[in-house]
């Protein structure tokens, strides 16, 4: 297809059914006519009458989006050529910085796609394609819109470096990547740090948006150069709470200045929270910094200056009210069990003020329970693995979870029993549900639970021995109000899962006699729970409760039903007796 006169008008058209069209018709027949711009002997010098004269930016991401295609087939373009491209376009976004920032996200994903397929290509006896950090050097010394556009074009070749093209050889890619890392990367990090430094040293206004877009940038190449995978193990962010990162050797001095840290903790709190949660991100990275890289002193020493900027988060909670911040402190905080160990932590200045602090930040989350609940699960992996390493701790340091551990149960339990009428009354979704994050959630809470057991035991019996008289009086009174049937029944079914996962929480090498007899007046509330239920049937039933009661016998039987069978059956045996007595009294009087 030839573009003179009209037909390139005609193309803009087809840009916008391409881009902005609804007609199903009018796209298909934009995307062909693409395809065929793409396949056209001519397709340079198109891109370039799209990119000079065209008059929308859909024109010029259509052209960027071409070259794209053009520069990542298999069959290479000569390496002159591809020289030219990335020239032009170097001096194209230097001319005109005020593209559509789409444009110039996509023009500049065209320039890393080059220098990373041609990373080891010679020329003259030159490696003509790295000389990349360089070019972004004279971007750096225009305006702030230059500067910005310096900035993305290290990001996103970092981020392209990084990038696995699975119709390449993998082998190849590993090899660019390495190289990449071992000669560039250290560098691009240095560099964005220094620039950081430069800002945050500046009066920062934060109605400035160019202001706001190059922190965003800057913060964004950060977290690519902390984000890369350095080993070739391909990381992956759904098995995040595993997640170290294996920061090269020859980085660890950046990691040892205590500036290097403070500077991220400064920019979260001078910056609006859609920015700062970047600077709280690369601190998510920080704190999973593998813990090899450091001598045991040095890592003491890295470790208190973490804890530091957490406390003054703490202590300044304002920011944490934005979502996006919020998710990402309580990632920060999981990272911190992930890859300290308590013996560690306990040890850090100031440790039972920082304990307290994460404690009521956490039983304050749990009471706002519709704010975030995606973040719940990082502050529960935080409490797991903390009580979970109790039986490990070496050192005599108190490390005062048998005062915050139980408090955190409380909260969570109290907090689901109060979301019940709230979600019923205003017709809100129900937290149970999503039996995935329900299930995963009480696996965590049940290691939590069994710090001060006994605590937790009492809680839970006085909860379930008021709710289930209360249950039962609804259940007999002459007006029955249904709403709050259906109330009650949503906080029991809640308790039966509550009871479950306590008693599946057992840990042979742990528990005791005591705690076996407790396990046994829970279970005893539950069988008693059953039998009220069954005597309303065939006209009653709640579904939710009977699900929780499922679930709760087979927790029950993965951990009673075998060489423990006797001891706990006669403590229920006895608690049932008990209770029944106390029943038939009662309705006796």
């Amino acid at each position: 297809m030839a573009l003179r006169g009209q037909s390139l008008a005609e193309l803009e058209v087809l840009c916008n059914h391409l881009y902005e069209g609804t007609d199903l018709a009018q796209r298909m027949q934009a995307e062909k006519v693409v395809l065929e711009l793409i396949d056209s002997p001519g397709c340079l010098s198109q891109c370039q009458l799209l990119l000079e004269q065209g008059t929308t930016s859909y024109a010029q991401l259509l052209a960027a989006t071409c070259l794209s295609k053009l520069v990542s087939r298999a069959s290479p373009l000569p390496v002159e050529q591809r020289i030219d491209i990335r020239n032009y376009i170097l001096n194209y976004v230097a001319s005109q910085p005020k593209l559509a920032p789409f444009v110039i996200q996509a023009l500049v994903q065209v320039i890393a796609k080059i220098t990373k397929l041609g990373w080891f290509e010679v020329l003259k006896d030159q490696l003509i394609f790295r000389d990349i950090i360089a070019d972004v050097k004279k971007f750096l010394q225009g305006t702030v819109d230059h500067y910005i556009i310096g900035v993305m074009i290290l990001s996103e070749l970092t981020q392209e470096m990084n990038l696995v093209d699975y119709s390449r050889h993998s082998a190849k890619h590993r090899k660019i990547a390495t190289s990449f890392r071992d000669t560039s990367l250290k560098d691009i990090l240095m560099l964005a740090c220094s620039l950081l430094k430069e800002l945050l040293a500046k009066p920062l206004i934060l109605q400035d948006q160019r202001q706001q877009s190059l922190a965003m940038q800057l913060l964004k190449l950060v977290l690519n150069c902390l984000n890369f995978d350095f080993i070739g193990n391909s990381a992956d962010e759904s098995a995040d709470d595993l997640c170290t990162v294996q920061i090269p050797t020859n980085w660890r001095t950046i990691f040892l200045e205590p500036e290097t840290l403070d500077l991220f903790f400064d920019l979260y709190h001078s910056l609006p929270p859609m920015v700062s949660q970047l600077a709280l991100s690369c601190l998510v990275q920080f704190a999973s910094t593998r813990r090899s890289l450091f001598s045991n002193p040095e890592r003491a020493r890295y470790l208190g200056n973490l804890i530091k900027g957490v406390k003054h988060i703490l202590e300044n909670p304002q920011g944490l009210s934005d979502p996006g911040n919020y998710h990402e402190f309580c990632r920060c905080l999981a990272r911190l069990k992930t890859n300290y160990q308590l013996g560690e932590l306990v040890m850090v200045k100031d440790y039972p003020q920082i304990i307290q602090l994460i404690a009521n930040f956490t039983i304050t989350s749990l009471q706002h329970w519709e704010f975030a609940p995606n973040s719940v699960h990082y502050l529960l992996t935080l409490w797991q693995r903390m009580v979970a390493s109790v039986p490990f701790v070496k050192t005599a340091e108190p490390h005062l979870l048998e005062t915050y551990a139980p408090e955190v149960t409380k909260a969570y339990i109290a907090s689901r029993l109060e979301c019940v009428p709230v979600v019923i009354r205003d017709g809100l979704e129900d937290p149970l549900d999503d039996t995935a994050t329900v299930f995963q959630q009480l696996e965590q809470l049940c290691t939590v639970s069994r710090c001060e057991y006994e605590k937790t035991c009492t809680f839970l019996v006085q909860l379930f021995d008021q709710n289930a008289q209360n249950y039962q009086k609804l259940l007999h009174s002459s007006s029955r109000n249904s709403l709050e049937i259906t109330i009650q029944e949503g906080r029991l079914a809640w308790l039966v899962y509550f009871v479950g996962a306590f008693v599946g929480g057992r840990l042979t090498y742990t528990s005791t006699d005591e705690h076996d007899a407790m396990d046994g007046e829970l279970s005893c509330r539950v069988f008693q729970l059953i039998s009220l239920m069954d005597a309303q049937l065939p006209q009653s039933s709640n579904e939710k409760v009977e699900l929780a009661v499922l679930w709760f016998l087979d927790q029950f039987r993965k951990t009673y039903v075998g060489d423990q069978l006797h001891s706990v059956f006669l403590s229920i045996v006895k608690a049932d007796f008990l209770f029944l007595n106390m029943v038939h009294c009662s309705n006796a009087a």
